[in-house]
C-alpha cells in the first residue's frame, strides 16, 4: 500500500517569461487547509488562505475548486 502524500499542489501558475517565479496553491491532505505559496527566485513565502471571517479555507475532495479559488 502506497503512503499518501501529506501535501498536494492544486494550482501552479507562472507568469509569462517569469524565471523562477510561481504562485502555488497547496492542500494539506490531512486537514484540508489551503495554503498560498509565492516563489520568487531564491525567496518566497507560505501562508494559509483565509475566508472573510479570518478562518482557514478548508477544501474537501468533493468540493469544486473553481468556487474556492
Amino acid at each position: 500500500m502506497a503512503k499518501q502524500k501529506r501535501f498536494e499542489v492544486l494550482l501552479n501558475e507562472t507568469p509569462n517569461g517569469g524565471m523562477m517565479m510561481a504562485t502555488v496553491i497547496i492542500r494539506d491532505t490531512v486537514t484540508g487547509v489551503l495554503y498560498l505559496q509565492l516563489v520568487n527566485g531564491y525567496g518566497g513565502g507560505l501562508t494559509p488562505l483565509l475566508d472573510a471571517d479570518g478562518k482557514p479555507i478548508v477544501w474537501n475532495d468533493g468540493d469544486a475548486l473553481n468556487g474556492m479559488l
